[in-house]
């Protein structure tokens, strides 16, 4: 199992079994209307430790991506809690919903309403006083955060919209803290349960606030300025040079950072194509023309542009003590390579690191001369042995292909970067030739969305 799918159902398990020992009759309960009771306040617990997790993973904060293997790790760790969330608030719903209607279609007969027992002090009774305003503010920010989730998911969506909707859950959410604090079983929360719930509400909280105020990432960002702009035609691609303050702390090959040039637009993911040499404090950026945003960018950035740019971040550092590693840079995921090129042609002759065997894969759907020149050059200066595959001129790349580049394929550490479909293919077709990929096969997986 992943360090992902751990982190999700270890969250969810460990959520479920403190509801188990907080309410241990619940799952006893005999009929629906009794059953009902305790699953809705186990589906409202569920969900909100997923929605609480997610809110904390958008801040990009920096504890969690060693252990995760990097922020992209964080990123679809973030996705799956929203889906989660979402799955479980729909069932709470449902739970609430679905036997009022079964009574009213008369499938279901509603049992005698007993008194409702006494408040057992103010807080309780205060809580009680809110309990009809957190159910209907409840529902609506229920539907909001479904609209809002579902439109999120929704690749058609333009990112600037996606990005200027996503925000508002932070909003819907702390309106679902209320729901939550003021519908919790009071029992609850002298429990074990209460505590954890009331950490995860709280840091939820904190998170979400912070992403109102659009300060997300704020103590990792510095001031640049685009020095130089190169494009290539040929391949859709523009290469950009930033020069960036004393505050950049250093970044490592295979690193990103997020990048604002449009502050309506927000911050932009891209790998850093350059190594960092704190005498000459600039940074490189690759983009390829494959959307709404990458389209845009030759004819919106000029030389001596301002930009923000925020981080580093990730764990695609290529670490992993092999004697020797395979990477497949495949179309612009060529990027964190470019820049470990040029980090290895800055060592030292007699560095381990820079004697280590490298073999670079390069498949691409389209060619220029003038890029594959340079990255042949890069590829001298740092000791990697690189093949070029054109698409049209020499078929798809395979692991079969990899294999007979590289006969000792098998004491080799695989470092990808690409589209996700063809790293799964990849992926696969090595673990079935007995590559044990769990640890020896790296790949990106950010996505924003």
């Amino acid at each position: 199992m992943t360090r992902i799918a751990l982190a999700f159902w270890g969250l969810l398990v460990l959520l479920g079994g403190l509801w188990v020992l907080a309410d241990p009759g619940a799952l006893a309960a005999a009929g629906i209307f009794p059953l009902r009771a305790g699953m809705v306040q186990a589906t409202g617990v569920l969900a909100m430790g997923c929605f609480s997790a997610a809110m904390v993973l958008a801040l990009r904060p920096g504890w969690p991506e060693r252990p995760l293997g990097g922020l992209d790790k964080m990123y679809r760790l973030h996705k799956w809690f929203g889906i989660g969330g979402l799955v479980l608030a729909v069932l709470h719903w449902l739970w609430v919903e679905a036997p009022k209607w079964a009574v009213g279609l008369g499938w279901l007969e509603r049992p005698q309403r007993g008194a409702r027992g006494t408040a057992a002090g103010p807080v309780e009774q205060a809580l009680g006083s809110l309990r009809g305003a957190a159910e209907g503010l409840g529902e609506w920010a229920f539907y909001a955060a479904v609209a809002l989730i579902v439109l999120a998911l929704v690749r058609w969506v333009p990112y600037r919209l996606f990005r200027r909707t996503h925000r508002w859950l932070a909003a819907a959410y702390l309106v679902l803290v209320f729901h939550t604090l003021v519908l919790t079983r009071f029992g609850y929360w002298s429990s074990p349960l209460g505590l954890v719930q009331g950490l995860l509400l709280a840091a939820g909280t904190w998170a979400a606030v912070v992403a109102l105020l659009g300060r997300i990432g704020i103590r990792r960002r510095v001031p640049g300025r685009i020095v130089d702009l190169r494009y290539y035609p040929e391949i859709r691609v523009l290469e950009g040079r930033v020069a960036v303050s004393d505050a950049w702390p250093g970044h490592r090959a295979g690193q990103f950072a997020f990048v604002t040039s449009d502050r309506a637009e927000g911050a932009h993911p891209y790998t850093i194509a350059s190594a960092w040499d704190p005498a000459d404090p600039h940074l490189t950026f690759i983009a390829k023309e494959l959307g709404d945003h990458t389209g845009r960018l030759r004819e919106r950035l000029v030389a001596g542009q301002p930009v923000t740019v925020e981080g580093p971040y990730g764990c695609f550092t290529f670490d992993d003590g092999r004697p020797r590693q395979i990477w497949v840079g495949a179309g612009i995921g060529i990027t964190p390579f470019i820049a470990r090129m040029k980090q290895r042609a800055a060592m030292a002759a007699d560095d381990p690191e820079r004697a280590r065997p490298v073999d670079l894969f390069h498949p691409t759907a389209d060619h220029s001369a003038a890029a594959i020149a340079r990255l042949t050059a890069d590829a001298a200066a740092a000791g990697v042995r690189l093949h070029v595959l054109v698409d049209a001129r020499d078929g798809r790349l395979n692991g079969d292909r990899i294999r007979t580049a590289v006969p000792d394929w098998r004491e080799a550490g695989i470092w990808f970067c690409g589209p996700a479909g063809f790293g799964r293919a990849l992926r696969a077709d090595f673990a079935r030739n007995g590559l044990p990929v769990r640890t020896r096969f790296h790949q990106e997986l950010f996505d924003l969305r």
